[in-house]
């Protein structure tokens, strides 16, 4: 199902960030993909369900997919600060907001840094704090290697932008943004207003105590668990979800969160 209606660069805070607009609707749905990842790959399946019934604007961060770097490294508040501007740059007063994995830290830091543009939020297997990861998961950052990161993710962002410098650049980025993780403060998250839902899966890269506590220190937030692993339960590129019945599950869900 195509739902593309347009597509674009925007002069973002000394970058050239890419965004594509899909759909028709009210208040936007901002879609902020994982770590390593574009668009197609995080959001493939979920991106036209979505679109069905919201207008949906899916960017892609610095130096991710076929948005440009910045002589900086990569952090959770300069990418909150990217798509707040893009979001301006949009004419967009105010969203919904969807991020998953890095994505959903990246929606945490708009919610401190930019209340006023989210309405409500849904946060996929985002963290606040180092001790939401899997055991071992900064052991492995530490010591992981290009070769070590999955080729659909190389061959995805390969696919959109052909420079194999640029993903390798992306990777040591994203790799050493997370080995850099610094906690987010309970007192910081608990001065979220906006209104959360929180989504992991049994088998995530972050906890489900974690997840748990996230949902406890925002006023009113709501927590949904699904079975799986890393992204299986929307559909996310690798995480070998090859049956379409569980994301459109996670569409209704989403949906009945978003309408209340």
């Amino acid at each position: 199902m195509e739902t593309l209606t347009t597509s674009g660069h925007a002069p973002i805070n000394g970058i050239n960030m890419y965004y594509e607009i899909h759909g028709k609707g009210g208040l936007p749905l901002v879609l902020i993909h994982g770590g390593g990842s574009t668009i197609q790959t995080s959001f493939s399946v979920l991106l036209p369900l979505l679109a069905s019934n919201h207008q949906i604007i899916a960017v892609e961060l610095q130096a991710h997919g076929r948005t440009s770097d910045r002589n900086t490294p990569e952090s959770f508040e300069q990418d909150a600060d990217d798509v707040a501007a893009l979001l301006e740059y949009l004419n967009v007063d105010k969203a919904n907001i969807l991020g998953f994995s890095n994505g959903g830290t990246t929606t945490l830091q708009i919610a401190i840094r930019h209340p006023q543009l989210i309405h409500k939020m849904v946060v996929i297997s985002g963290a606040y704090k180092r001790d939401g990861f899997m055991a071992g998961f900064f052991d492995f950052m530490e010591t992981a290697t290009f070769e070590s990161m999955p080729q659909p993710l190389k061959e995805a962002y390969l696919k959109v932008t052909p420079d194999p410098a640029g993903l390798l650049t992306m990777f040591t980025k994203d790799k050493q943004r997370m080995i850099d993780f610094k906690d987010i403060s309970d007192e910081g998250l608990g001065q979220i207003k906006s209104s959360a839902l929180f989504m992991v899966a049994d088998k995530d890269v972050i906890t489900v105590e974690h997840t748990i506590a996230m949902s406890r220190l925002i006023p009113g937030a709501e927590l949904i668990v699904l079975p799986g692993t890393h992204g299986q339960f929307f559909g996310e590129m690798g995480s070998g979800n090859d049956s379409n019945e569980l994301p459109q599950v996670t569409v209704v869900l989403i949906e009945a969160f978003l309408k209340k």
